[in-house]
């Protein structure tokens, strides 16, 4: 079972290399820059966001982007030492900011002093998959070296490095590439570390696949909701909200043994902003991440309206991984509405926490008109998404509630109780049933 923290979690996440200008750059900075700092800069923005958490990319020695790890126990200098990581923790801690890691354990970097023993070392040798000069790489990538995820050195080690950093102040560890490793692993891992560190929270990195089952079986307690991201943009893009409902019922099954992580960005995919061909439709996608059950993670920049295209190539990613100067952040117009509008619908999410564990069901379905309810319990609120160019028109008797009020919406909702409601083209409402 998750720990109780979790039910109150909502992550903004970064990509610390990128966010700081450490990488990609010209002149690699240096520990004595401590750029790990810079990010305790925009902590408060967090906050004001309605964030609980940080979730941070990876920030342990590598030689380019981070997921070719160097050394486990060092932080990469780049952004700083060990100094830096423990400030940044006491200033999280500080204003009640829970921190998750980044761990790559499916691969290393070739500069892993393993690695770099291989060639006339047997033991070393039996750290990864293959033979020296022949190891196994991670999806091609020939700089990411696959680990033997069946020595048992090398359960012992991943453990403990997971262990350090929790002891060092870290809530948990997002576990980056986690379908690729065998799910016995895991297995191995997850439960000795909680002997330690029972409070600490893990989610894996699933892309596809029978998300439940993997959760079970390798001991996970989230995995991120690729089904529900794919669907949210694609049906926005498509006019097609039967993909939407079709993935949430999907999403009602994972709940009944996890709760997800849940996003419309990551440093992994093109800016929601970008991915959707009409802008206005940023205020739908936000509207069912934060209304689902689940824990939502708001991706850094997303919330001021930043655009982006990931591309399949080398540097591919730079253009979603940017750098951020100093706080606060400077806004034209759309920028300013787009961040009213996640500090607005987070704030609904923090008076709504048992919106972590509701359900979804479709109360009227078209391809551009949608209206579910999301439930726990007796706590219900009513969602209605209109991407139509024509008028939705909701009684509240048709829904099962005689009456109700809007709670939220993209027009000014009235304050007096309705027993029915227009949404305009392309709107949206929230409502709770009276």
């Amino acid at each position: 079972m998750s720990p109780s923290w979790v039910q109150h979690a909502i992550w903004w996440q970064i990509y610390p290399l990128g966010f700081v200008g450490a990488f990609p750059s010209e002149t690699p900075p240096g520990p004595g820059e401590h750029r790990l700092r810079r990010i305790v800069d925009w902590f408060d923005h967090a906050i004001e966001l309605g964030a609980s958490g940080i979730a941070l990319g990876p920030i342990f020695a590598s030689r380019t982007h981070g997921y070719d790890t160097t050394d486990h126990y060092r932080i990469d200098p780049r952004l700083g030492d060990d100094g830096d990581f423990d400030h940044l923790v006491a200033e999280a801690r500080r204003r009640g900011l829970r921190v998750l890691l980044d761990g790559v354990f499916n691969h290393v970097g070739l500069d892993f002093a393993r690695h770099q023993q291989a060639p006339h070392d047997e033991s070393s040798a039996r750290w990864f998959r293959g033979r020296p000069g022949r190891f196994h790489t991670f999806e091609g990538h020939s700089e990411l070296v696959t680990l033997n995820h069946r020595n048992p050195d090398v359960v012992d080690y991943v453990v403990d490095v997971m262990a350090h950093w929790l002891q060092r102040g870290a809530d948990g560890w997002r576990l980056d590439a986690a379908y690729a490793v065998p799910q016995q692993f895991w297995s191995e891992v997850l439960p000795r570390v909680r002997d330690r560190h029972p409070d600490a929270w893990f989610v894996a990195e699933l892309i596809h696949g029978d998300y439940a089952a993997e959760v079970t079986a390798a001991r996970f307690d989230s995995a991120t909701q690729y089904e529900l991201w794919k669907a949210i943009w694609s049906s926005l893009n498509d006019g097609n909200f039967y993909e939407l409902d079709w993935a949430m019922q999907r999403h009602n099954e994972f709940l009944d043994s996890f709760a997800p992580l849940t996003f419309i960005g990551n440093h992994d995919v093109t800016r929601i902003a970008s991915r959707l061909e009409n802008p206005a439709q940023v205020a739908h996608a936000l509207v069912v991440l934060l209304t689902v059950g689940g824990v939502p993670s708001l991706y850094a920049g997303d919330e001021l309206n930043f655009r982006g295209v990931k591309e399949e190539r080398y540097g591919g990613d730079d253009a979603v991984r940017p750098e951020f100067g100093a706080p606060p952040p400077q806004l034209d117009p759309s920028g300013v509405q787009i961040w009213e509008l996640h500090r607005y619908l987070i704030g609904l999410r923090r008076r709504h926490p048992w919106l972590h564990n509701a359900k979804t069901k479709a109360l009227r379905l078209d391809n551009r008109q949608y209206v579910y309810e999301t439930r726990d319990g007796d706590d219900v609120l009513l969602v209605a998404l209109n991407i139509d160019d024509k008028p939705l028109r909701i009684r509240l008797t048709e829904l099962g509630a005689p009456q109700g009020q809007v709670v939220a919406g993209s027009s000014a909702p009235p304050p007096e109780t309705l027993d029915a409601v227009v949404v305009e083209p392309h709107g949206w409402r929230i409502l709770s049933p009276a």
